[in-house]
């Protein structure tokens, strides 16, 4: 079986959700049965290089809403990355492109080591949400790419380039395509359409109906598009 997600390394929901359908397939004993694999999906392609300002100023301008009703709100969401087990410290994020981030995954994706590409994606995570690291400096970028393995000229090259570009503009446009309009987006056996970062136990109950049933049905849980976040409805 295997399930294809978009995702972008600096959507909160994301993290979330990727943290959760891991659970759920250890909880399930399935490590060996799915294959996982990521696509790009840029939240704000136009996004800056440069760090430009506070999360809680960013929140309270997209979502017309006071510093601390912002502030309010990013404390929910870093309470929520808390409870799945991370070190989530949403307010001390630098908010940069994510472009170069997702063509260094396409890199690891590359080479065809699983493992390799799982820990990149779990070190740009945790240098975007725990860190409060820029993830359009490509010193970042290097620096967490040689720590797993990656060669340092390899990854020079790649930076001041634009290799894999296309690829993660394919990845997005065949987003499109599906008609994913926000992230984390999961799609299961290619049958089971699930928008949005659902829990453990709602995970591991579409992963049985996928592996069960050719029936394409759809669940919705956090999501986030360019619009900003929400929280759908979802069935557990």
């Amino acid at each position: 079986m295997k399930i294809i997600y978009w995702s972008d390394y600096a959507c909160p929901y994301c993290y979330i959700g990727e943290t959760y359908l891991k659970q759920a397939i250890h909880n399930l004993g399935l490590e060996d049965q799915i294959e996982v694999e990521m696509k790009a999906f840029e939240l704000d392609p136009d996004a800056s290089k440069t760090y430009t300002g506070a999360t809680v100023d960013r929140f309270a301008k997209k979502y017309g809403l006071s510093i601390q009703g912002a502030q309010q709100r990013i404390d929910g969401i870093s309470q929520m990355g808390r409870d799945a087990g991370l070190d989530f410290r949403y307010a001390e994020t630098r908010y940069t492109n994510t472009f170069d981030a997702h063509r260094l995954t396409k890199l690891a994706q590359q080479s065809g080591d699983e493992e390799l590409t799982d820990r990149l994606s779990e070190r740009l995570y945790k240098a975007y949400f725990a860190k409060g690291l820029e993830l359009a400096d490509h010193d970042v970028l290097l620096r967490i790419a040689i720590e797993e393995g990656i060669d340092a000229e390899t990854v020079k090259a790649l930076l001041a380039s634009d290799q894999f570009a296309m690829d993660v503009r394919l990845d997005e446009r065949e987003a499109a395509r599906y008609g994913v309009r926000g992230v984390p987006y999961f799609v299961l056996n290619n049958q089971l359409a699930i928008p949005g970062a659902l829990p453990v136990e709602s995970m591991e109950q579409a992963i049985r109906k996928a592996m069960e049933s050719e029936q394409q049905t759809q669940e919705e849980g956090m999501i986030c598009g360019p619009e900003g976040c929400r929280i759908a409805d979802h069935k557990a």
